[in-house]
């Protein structure tokens, strides 16, 4: 834990290092500093999680998006120099702010384990996209901001609004979102459906991090972004999550092949030490095993994996299944050797016999 502690925490002490009190010229280039830093930052963290983790999760992979982009709004708008750029700017900010609470939401309700609607991220993305074109609207429209200026404080470019009768929305926004997160994260904890206490840990400070510096910035004047700040804070216990979560599915799927792989050898090292009744007993054990791999293995293949597993299930063939999805016989044999080696068969026989055993469908 203490090593989880330790990036993020140097992390912080750099931002704090930067913004920290000092003459007005220093604080301003200090000011800049931190922007192009937390833009960068968030850039690195992004590059690392797709290079670094071998299974990407979707809204992993959004959120860090979101991250990036959140960072560089606030970089763009500090350097801008006229309302045009700067609104632009406020823009490409809240398209992050909108959409990160959105997939950081189904982050918190995947790794509680909890079970939701296939219309939930439908319905949510749709209300998030409204909202986006709402927040959006400065420039167009009064609604969101009634009145906006431009104007620089020590040396960065900030504005200055007015707000308009439909801004209460975005707060209610986020009050939903992070009211969430906390119920989410408090019932898991508390019936502890995490897989390990240092999982609810990081959970609840990727959590709880960023809505103390919202509501500090809701009651505080203040004329810097501190939530580019707690954004990378958060960032960066979400990717230690990633390689929790990563190293735990490596660790359940090693013991499992193991334990497997040691009921069959019993059965194959001695058999004249055992009778038909204990082999038999032996294989249906090991069967189940690899069963209970298989389904739990399902979960992890990718949306052009599930597709392809789905098309073996209606009974396509090779042939079939290129035409239909326009891929060649290469990419085809690439799906195959991970859609194997992620259920633990080895071959598509096998591999369809155990989902006729287990009465699979369609994903």
């Amino acid at each position: 834990m203490k090593k989880l502690m330790t990036l993020p925490t140097a992390c912080l002490l750099l931002l704090f290092t930067l913004t920290g009190c000092g003459p007005i010229g220093d604080k301003t280039a200090s000011l800049s500093a931190v922007y192009i830093a937390t833009a960068l930052i968030s850039f690195i963290i992004l590059t690392a999680y797709c290079c670094i983790i071998k299974k990407r999760d979707l809204w992993f992979l959004l959120l860090f998006s979101m991250i990036s982009v959140i960072n560089l709004g606030y970089l763009a708008l500090s350097v801008s120099t006229t309302l045009e750029e700067a609104l632009l700017a406020n823009r490409i900010s809240y398209l992050g702010s909108v959409f990160l609470p959105f997939s950081m939401l189904f982050i918190v309700l995947n790794v509680c384990r909890y079970k939701y609607r296939k219309w939930l991220p439908i319905f949510l993305g749709t209300v998030s996209v409204i909202m986006f074109f709402i927040a959006a609207s400065p420039g167009y429209s009064d609604i969101y901001y009634r009145e906006v200026t431009l104007s620089t404080v020590n040396g960065v470019t900030v504005l200055e609004k007015i707000y308009g009768p439909w801004h209460p929305l975005y707060l209610f926004y986020l009050i939903f979102y992070f009211g969430a997160m906390i119920v989410c994260t408090f019932y898991a904890t508390v019936k502890r459906k995490f897989s390990a206490i240092h999982q609810a840990v990081v959970v609840n400070i990727a959590v709880t991090v960023n809505i103390g510096v919202w509501l500090i910035e809701q009651l505080v004047k203040i004329d810097f972004e501190f939530l580019s700040v707690s954004y990378i804070i958060s960032e960066m216990f979400l990717l230690s999550l990633c390689f929790m979560i990563q190293d735990e599915k490596k660790k359940l799927s090693s013991e499992v092949r193991a334990e497997a792989e040691a009921v069959t050898d019993v059965t194959e090292a001695a058999p004249e030490e055992l009778s038909a009744e204990d082999k038999t007993e032996a294989r249906d054990e090991a069967f189940l095993l690899q069963c209970e791999f298989f389904t739990s293995q399902l979960k992890t293949l990718t949306p052009t994996e599930k597709t392809i597993f789905g098309l073996y299930l209606e009974g396509k063939s090779t042939k079939e299944i290129m035409e239909e999805l326009n891929i060649k016989e290469n990419t085809l044999k690439y799906h195959n050797k991970n859609i194997y080696s992620k259920l633990g068969v080895s071959s598509r026989k096998q591999m369809l016999e155990l989902a006729s055993e287990l009465k699979i469908n369609l994903l």
